[in-house]
């Protein structure tokens, strides 16, 4: 792997999820090992949502908070309108869900050639931004 990745949500969830077993080892690698880790609102939204309320044994919310502070010291995209019709323009192109699509786009801005996640189609190429799915 080089260069600098787009981080999908399901591997920071993952990386806390205690009962993510060898996700959770691999994610908690992944996280560690990855130069250039960039994320955007999105991610961070979904993760804190997700560990709070959605895991079997959630997070506390001051817990999960300062999680989501410490994502907010790697590279951030923000979102706004620019980002939001690229990704309506990526989701037509290539027929994504709208979510999907934010995140490759997100990954363009951020000049990551790489977006890390489960959700995509491992080694696929969306303009530029190759999927890799690290829990295959």
């Amino acid at each position: 792997m080089s260069g600098s990745a787009f981080v999908d949500t399901n591997v920071f969830i993952y990386a806390v999820d205690r009962a993510g077993g060898g996700k959770q080892r691999c994610a908690q690698q992944v996280l560690t090992t990855t130069p250039g880790v960039t994320v955007s609102p999105q991610v961070m939204n979904e993760f804190f949502v997700v560990v709070t309320r959605k895991l079997k044994t959630p997070l506390p919310v001051d817990e999960a908070a300062a999680m989501v502070r410490s994502m907010g010291s790697l590279g951030c995209v923000p979102i706004d309108t620019a980002l939001v019709d690229s990704a309506i323009h990526i989701g037509r192109r290539w027929q994504l869900s709208h979510w999907d699509a934010l995140m490759v786009a997100a990954a363009k801005r951020g000049a990551c050639d790489r977006l890390l996640t489960e959700d995509l189609t491992h080694g696929a190429d969306y303009g530029g931004v190759r999927i890799e799915n690290p829990f295959r």
